[in-house]
C-alpha cells in the first residue's frame, strides 16, 4: 500500500477513533435533539446559511465515516428546516458522503480486492457495469440493507461513479423523507423505531422490487433470445 492510501486510512480511522473517545454519539440521540431542540431553533433563525452550512457537513462526515447518527441528523433537518428543505439539504448531505465513502473505499482497497477475487467478481462487475443503476436503487430503496455497507461494498466493484451518485440520490429520498417529515413534528416523535412502520417499510421494499423489473425482463429476454424464440 502507497504511502498516500496509509496517510489516508489513518487519518479515517483517527476520525472514527475521535468520534468514540470524546464520546460524540451522544449529541446524536433523540433526547438529546429534543433537549436541544429550541436552542437549535433559535441559533437557526439567527445564523440560518451557517446552521444549514453546519448541518450539511455534519451529516457529508457521519455519512462518510460510516458513523452512527444518521437517522438523528434526518429528524434534525425536518426539525429546523421543514420537511421539503429538510430532505433537500439532507438528501444532498448523504449522497455526497456516500460517495467520499464510495470512492475512499474504491481508492484504497478496490485493486487489491480484484487482484485476488478479479475472475469469481468479473460477472458481478459487468451486470453492475450494464445494469447497476437498477441494482443500487432496489438495494437503497429496501430498508433491510445497512446503508454504510452499499457504500463500501459497491466501492469494490466496477459500477461507474455517475450511477452510484443518482441512483443513491434518487434511492434515498422515500426513506430520507419519512424520518425528516417525523422530525418536522418533533415532539410527536417517542422513538426511531416507530418512526418507519411496517407498512412504510413494507412500501419500501415494494417500490424497490419495481425498480428490479427491468432487470428481470431484460435477463428474461435474453433468455429467449438464447434460445431463438
Amino acid at each position: 500500500m502507497s504511502l498516500s492510501k496509509i496517510v489516508l486510512l489513518a487519518a479515517a480511522l483517527a476520525a472514527i477513533a475521535l468520534f468514540f473517545v470524546l464520546d460524540l454519539g451522544r449529541f446524536l440521540t433523540l433526547s438529546a435533539l429534543k433537549a436541544n431542540h429550541q436552542a437549535l431553533v433559535d441559533f437557526y433563525r439567527a445564523n440560518t446559511m451557517l446552521t444549514v452550512a453546519a448541518f450539511m457537513v455534519a451529516y457529508i462526515v457521519q455519512t462518510a465515516l460510516s458513523l452512527p447518527g444518521a437517522a438523528i441528523l434526518s429528524l434534525a433537518a425536518g426539525a429546523l428546516f421543514g420537511s421539503i428543505m429538510g430532505t433537500v439539504y439532507a438528501n444532498i448531505a448523504a449522497t455526497i458522503g456516500a460517495t467520499l465513502a464510495f470512492l475512499v473505499t474504491r481508492y484504497l482497497l478496490r485493486d487489491a480486492v480484484l487482484g485476488r477475487f478479479g475472475d469469481r467478481l468479473e460477472g458481478i462487475n459487468r451486470e453492475l457495469e450494464g445494469r447497476g443503476f437498477n441494482y443500487l436503487l432496489f438495494l437503497r430503496l429496501v430498508p433491510v440493507f445497512p446503508f454504510f455497507l452499499i457504500n463500501l461494498a459497491a466501492g469494490l466493484t466496477r459500477l461507474p461513479l455517475k450511477t452510484f451518485v443518482l441512483a443513491t440520490m434518487l434511492g434515498i429520498i422515500p426513506g430520507g423523507f419519512v424520518y425528516v417529515n417525523a422530525g418536522a413534528s418533533l415532539a410527536t416523535v417517542d422513538s426511531l423505531a416507530s418512526v418507519a412502520s411496517p407498512r412504510v417499510l413494507g412500501s419500501f421494499a415494494l417500490l424497490g422490487l419495481f425498480a428490479l423489473v427491468p432487470v428481470l425482463y431484460g435477463k428474461w429476454k435474453g433468455k429467449r433470445a438464447a434460445k431463438g424464440e
